[in-house]
């Protein structure tokens, strides 16, 4: 394997652990983060990941419904009367 090989597969082992611990920088400390990739086995981080996915795909599916819901109103406020007091 030549250096530049070397190099390259060194670079994918650190690109492939950043995605696991994507969506995390956000919300955790540089120290933490460095806790939680020294912690938390591999199983437990991709749960972790894949609780996050769901928690997105579940938000989607609400505004997806109320997106659908707005779309199948139709465009004209219901009419409001006028009530004149004598």
């Amino acid at each position: 394997m030549t250096d530049i090989e070397a190099r390259l597969a060194d670079l994918e082992q650190r690109l492939a652990a950043l995605e696991e611990l994507e969506g995390l920088e956000g919300r955790m400390p540089r120290g933490m983060l460095k806790l939680w990739r020294e912690v938390a086995p591999p199983e437990v981080r991709r749960h972790a990941r894949a609780a996050r996915k769901e928690r997105l795909l579940a938000a989607r599916a609400f505004l997806d419904h109320w997106i659908d819901r707005l779309e199948r109103q139709p465009e004209t406020l219901p009419r409001r009367e006028s009530i004149h007091l004598d």
